[in-house]
């Protein structure tokens, strides 16, 4: 891969109308400015679509703060669901405990920070796209037609993908694209559905995009046709129009190695970054000084406490309730009916004194292998740091006694893929999608159009992929658990198959951000979401009873404060 599309270069232009215009959602700081007659050029439009790539991160500039708007999506997505607590202990960050118990307000710090980085990338797109304009009717150098159009198609892809991100969280946004002035732009409400526009820009994305960039030119990280596909199918999905969805899903499918052939711990091991399973990632690099704006700053609280070779900070915490989702019976499937909790798993939460000190780990019980290729527990060793200790938690009592794996590296692999004097800031990809969850959108598109047996065998493969983890070991050197998964023999019932394509999801792609989002689609959040805080409350205190209080979300989180007041009397405040 060039190392331009690494580098994510961070060009703001001054030609873009939104840039300086002083209203709320077009508030931007720029950290640089170009001449438009520098621009104007095949070299500036590549250069301006090098930027908008560059938002894909989650991070205009700096390191620290970028949490929320990370392409992970853990706090809206996992800690706002059942999957993840924020962590740490209750007063750092503590807006996040918000998000978490479902009190947010508009004034809540997470929300700008997600609201102005992904309208950073709509603004970069849209420059992209105004800047190719400019350059193909003019008189000077100009692209080929084919060019032309993989660059319309990307810059599009992204601008869809950035107003995705946006519309999942607040619903109600002001659609821009390049065409506005910056008086036009200014006044445009947010009372409007946007997902017509982000389909027409996945649209001209499938027909644009070729079909692999990283083969003629050797730029892995471009988005191309099967992104795009896959990004539209998954749209479809969110609308419920199954069987269009259907389509471009399974045509993504067929142009893919078998999911049987790919490794499950490829996709998070920073050594096979990249590999075919990859969908649409987001890039992340170390500087060639070491400095990390360009790593994968969104996860970087995630970092495991204390004395870990990570050494920060000890947030993103697996709930008690996801380790046990991962229970199997005797037949290798999960308990779909929610009797996993029973005489639930909780590892050493709730000792005190010399009990932790000889705690020691029920090695009797069975599980799916991907628990302990998704979350680190006491005794049981993580990558290659060793076994968790209580130490690595920041806040037992508050967090859990669960960390998460997939965000990490290696210990080994550290040189160079970790920031200057901050292990926890590293190189580590974050798919935003992959194989196995296309995989798992086709199959809930099969439940929906009465295709059960297609449902079946795309849920058998991920299974079966999944059968082929070796075992995670304790300090001991046996396996940390009776690890056992099996395949389905038959969905009897199209309400039997929809359970088990969830249940699904959540188990393959935890702590990836999607389970919330899930949640809300399905129109089952506020069921799922106060049976599981009375679950979890009996051993995490960060599930505070008596402050959960389930926000409508499916109607959009809170527009953020400043936005509002900024934009005087344009935006509209979500109910």
């Amino acid at each position: 891969m060039t190392k331009r599309l690494y580098k994510a270069i961070f060009i703001v232009f001054v030609l873009v109308m939104v840039c300086s215009c002083g209203k709320g959602f077009l508030d931007a700081k720029p950290q640089g400015a170009l001449a438009e007659a520098q621009l104007t050029n095949t070299k500036g439009v590549e250069s301006a679509l090098i930027g908008a790539y560059g938002i894909m991160n989650g991070n205009i500039s700096g390191t620290w703060g970028n949490y929320s708007s990370g392409p992970s999506q853990w706090l809206f997505g996992e800690v706002a669901a059942d999957n993840a607590h924020k962590g740490s202990n209750s007063t750092d960050q503590s807006p996040m405990n918000d998000i978490e118990l479902h009190k947010v307000n508009p004034s809540n710090d997470n929300l700008p920070t997600m609201w102005r980085v992904y309208y950073e990338g709509v603004i970069r797109c849209n420059t992209t796209l105004k800047l190719l304009s400019t350059v193909q009717s003019g008189s000077g150098d100009k692209f080929s037609d084919a060019r032309a159009t993989q660059i319309a198609a990307e810059a599009r892809m992204l601008r869809g993908h950035y107003y995705f991100f946006l519309a999942r969280v607040f619903k109600n946004i002001p659609y821009i694209d390049e065409t506005m002035t910056v008086q036009q732009a200014a006044q445009v409400k947010n009372d409007k559905d946007v997902y017509p526009m982000i389909e027409a820009d996945f649209k001209a994305a499938v027909a644009g995009l070729p079909q692999d960039y990283s083969k003629p030119l050797g730029e892995v990280g471009r988005v191309d046709k099967y992104a795009a596909e896959a990004y539209l199918g998954k749209l479809y999905l969110y609308q419920k129009k199954y069987g269009e969805a259907l389509t471009l899903l399974k045509d993504v499918i067929t142009h893919k190695p078998a999911l049987t052939t790919l490794a499950f711990d490829a996709n998070f091991n920073i050594k096979t970054k990249n590999s075919v399973e990859g969908i649409l990632v987001s890039q992340s690099i170390i500087n060639p000084d070491g400095s990390g704006d360009n790593a994968n700053v969104g996860d970087m609280l995630a970092g495991l406490y204390g004395n870990s070779p990570g050494g920060c900070c000890g947030f993103y915490q697996p709930s008690v309730d996801l380790v046990n989702a991962f229970k199997v019976g005797s037949d290798g499937l999960p308990y779909l009916d929610g009797s996993y909790r029973t005489n639930p798993y909780k590892s050493d939460q709730g000792l005190s004194g010399g009990a932790v000190d000889t705690y020691t780990l029920d090695t009797t019980l069975t599980f799916d292998p991907r628990l302990d290729y998704t979350i680190g527990r006491r005794l049981v060793r993580y990558r290659d740091w060793g076994v968790v200790v209580p130490g690595w938690i920041r806040d037992q009592p508050f967090g859990g006694p669960f960390v998460a794996v997939k965000q990490s590296i290696n210990q080994a692999d550290f040189s160079g893929n970790v920031a200057n004097g901050a292990n926890y800031l590293n190189a580590q990809n974050i798919n935003i999608i992959r194989l196995s969850d296309v995989y798992l959108m086709a199959a809930e598109c099969a439940v929906e159009t009465g295709a059960l047996g297609d449902a079946k065998d795309w849920v058998n493969a991920v299974r079966t992929r999944a059968s082929q983890l070796g075992a995670v070991l304790t300090a001991y050197g046996n396996p940390a658990a009776k690890y056992m998964i099996k395949t389905y023999t038959s969905f009897p019932s199209q309400d039997y198959a929809r359970n088990a394509v969830r249940f699904e999801r959540r188990l393959e792609l935890a702590l990836e951000g999607h389970r919330y989002f899930d949640l809300i689609r399905w129109g089952v959040a506020e069921t799922v979401l106060k049976s599981y805080m009375n679950f979890e409350k009996q051993y995490v205190s960060a599930s505070q009873p008596a402050a959960f209080t389930y926000a409508d979300w499916d109607k959009g989180m809170p527009i953020p404060q400043e936005q509002i007041d900024r934009a005087q009397g344009v935006l509209i405040q979500n109910k």
